[in-house]
């Protein structure tokens, strides 16, 4: 049975139920009987198994126009909001659209999050996912659990919405030793995993700096973690390592949703140097991935204008 195979349709013969009666010694991969063992961890979690050929389907994030949703400084409207949001996906040919949490009305009503879901569906649109900006590093007291209660939220609104992923992060150590720190982060990705896997969602730990900033140590969190429901958000402009392309095809058997920007700095580098978007499509295909494939734009040019031009360079890469 795959990682994303579905036994059951409700927690108690689902996913979730099994995963539960799974003793705390092991890890998600051991209930699938396909463990081996590690210096880091004493478990290797397997990637996820995926059958049939790759495929790679086109989505934007809402990131792309994070300024066009701020309001002028002299009150004038935003730009955009998701409504008109989801109209750009549909005009400029996109199968999906990534909604990110920062830019929904606040309170994100379910009213209000039903009437996205609605308008995205009228318009051909599947939600692809959301992103929060939560810290899962914190110790124990209130702010740790101001960050798991911003989680717990999300996975409720993107239950609504329909969206199959929440993009997470890690956090920084800031001051504790690094171990304790991931401890802390695998704590609150398997409370939140199994709560995410009772409404069908996988959370994806983006690759964005902090404790997560190397392969290893990303690797080393996501492969512990017993949850079928948590993988990786694979940034491809992340990782500002010596090779950046090596790293990401390591993560790439665990991805569970990817973001592409365009641009990456390596380790050295003293600026950010083009993306070769052949060598990224190659690689996702030579992994076996199977999801979105995402534009997060961060360049420095009017995205109206650059954005239309990365979605057709991306569209014909995965043709």
């Amino acid at each position: 049975m795959s990682a994303g195979a579905d036994p059951g349709s409700t927690p108690e013969t689902g996913w979730v139920g099994l995963v539960a009666m799974i003793p705390r010694k092991f890890s998600r991969r051991a209930f699938l009987g396909s463990v081996a063992v590690v210096p880091m961890t004493g478990l290797c979690v397997e990637p996820f198994t995926r059958k049939g050929p790759p495929r790679l389907r086109l989505s934007l994030a809402a990131y792309s126009f994070r300024d066009q949703f701020v309001k002028g400084k002299d009150g004038a409207p935003a730009k955009m909001d998701m409504f008109r949001f989801l109209d750009y996906c549909a005009e400029h040919g996109c199968d999906g659209a990534e909604l990110t949490s920062y830019y929904f009305e606040d309170p994100a009503t379910d009213a209000y999050l039903r009437q996205v879901q609605r308008h995205a569906f009228l318009r051909g649109v599947s939600v692809s996912g959301t992103a929060i900006g939560n810290t899962f590093t914190l110790p124990a007291g209130k702010d740790r659990e101001k960050e798991l209660e911003l989680t717990r939220t999300w996975i409720a609104r993107a239950a609504v919405i329909g969206a199959p992923h929440i993009r997470v992060f890690a956090g920084e150590a800031k001051g504790s030793p690094k171990a304790d720190a991931k401890r802390r982060t695998i704590e609150a990705l398997e409370e939140m995993g199994d709560l995410a896997g009772r409404h069908g969602i996988f959370l994806g730990v983006e690759n964005h700096g902090g404790i997560v900033a190397e392969a290893d140590d990303l690797l080393e969190i996501v492969r512990t973690v017993r949850s079928p429901w948590v993988g990786i958000n694979l940034d491809i402009g992340n990782f500002n390592t010596t090779d950046p392309y090596a790293d990401l095809a390591r993560c790439a058997p665990y991805a569970v949703n990817v973001q592409y920007k365009g641009l990456m700095r390596p380790r050295g580098s003293r600026q950010s140097v083009p993306t070769d978007l052949p060598r990224v499509v190659k690689m996702l295909r030579d992994a076996g991935y199977q999801g979105w494939f995402v534009l997060e734009y961060e360049m420095p040019e009017d995205p109206y204008v650059r954005v239309p031009t990365m979605l057709d360079e991306m569209r014909a890469a995965l043709r």
